[in-house]
């Protein structure tokens, strides 16, 4: 009976110090799950794009340190969230932060550029209309790939290059504090493009290609004429037949950008973006 009492002594008080350990315990996890949950609602709140005036218009601006927006077709939204991009952006800009808005539109061409400035557009979901954004940089991207093949060779160019008048106008007009920026793409390859999408006779594979090429290298010129700063990934993705690297392009489809390619073409805008000072640090 003794014995049973001295148990009860040393037993009592452990359970009471265990109680108190776990009230304890469970006081301060309850204060740290509020704490985290007060401070994503902090982020969350202060994360939400705001309203800002840009010569007497209300425009959309996100609260990074910079938006850059990216337009283009396949090619660009190839770049999905750009988590290449901003990974790259982050090494030279480790202080600043980045929203970057994907305005890559598949299967489509430089004639539809002025409705998705203008007006919302919905592609997969809606867009607002990127004149509604207050952006610090655009990159406009050739939109090669998607070439005017319903025209002649010598009209399309000539419909690009009014298309391209338009566009840079508006942006200037309505963004007038933004940085332009004319991306070329990776070339393609004459041998193999559209190999495993679309069954194709080799001279018709290569006229293709060239027809790409055509309106690529038109971009290019547009820059180059308008004195508009470009990132020329087209010529650095050339082989040294003078032909698209195979290395850059994905083999499932031999049009798209592979894996390598999204990396190549990310790192390329990233570098010339630091390099020429296109962004303060």
């Amino acid at each position: 009976m003794l014995f049973g009492k001295k148990i009860l002594f040393v037993i009592i008080p452990v359970i009471f110090v265990l109680l108190a350990i776990a009230f304890f315990r469970f006081n301060l996890q309850e204060k740290i799950e509020r704490r985290i949950l007060g401070l994503s609602a902090s982020r969350q709140a202060s994360s939400e794009p705001k309203q800002v005036s840009i010569k007497g218009k209300q425009k959309v601006k996100y609260p990074e340190d910079y938006t850059i927006l990216l337009l283009g077709d396949s090619m660009t939204e190839r770049l999905g969230n750009s988590d290449e991009l901003r990974a790259y952006l982050k090494g030279y800009y480790p202080n600043k932060s980045f929203e970057v808005l994907n305005y890559g539109f598949g299967s489509t061409n430089i004639l539809s550029v002025q409705e998705r400035l203008e007006k919302e557009t919905f592609h997969g979901r809606k867009f607002r209309p990127i004149l509604d954004i207050a952006f610090d940089l655009i990159l406009i991207e050739s939109f090669g790939h998607n070439p005017l093949s319903q025209f002649s060779l010598e009209e399309g160019l000539r419909k690009q290059t009014g298309a391209l008048d338009k566009i840079v106008a508006s942006i200037r007009k309505e963004n007038p504090n933004t940085k332009l920026l004319f991306v070329a793409t990776i070339a393609p390859n004459k041998r193999s493009y559209g190999e495993g999408q679309v069954d194709l006779t080799p001279d018709v594979r290569e006229k293709w290609a060239l027809e790409r090429n055509a309106y690529i290298k038109n971009h290019i010129e547009y820059a180059n004429s308008h004195q508009i700063p470009l990132i020329n990934i087209f010529e650095k993705s050339l082989n040294e037949d003078g032909d698209g690297d195979l290395m850059y392009i994905d083999s499932a489809d031999f049009i798209h950008p592979s894996p390598s390619g999204i990396y190549f073409i990310s790192k390329e805008i990233a570098d010339y973006v630091y390099n020429n000072k296109i962004l303060n640090p």
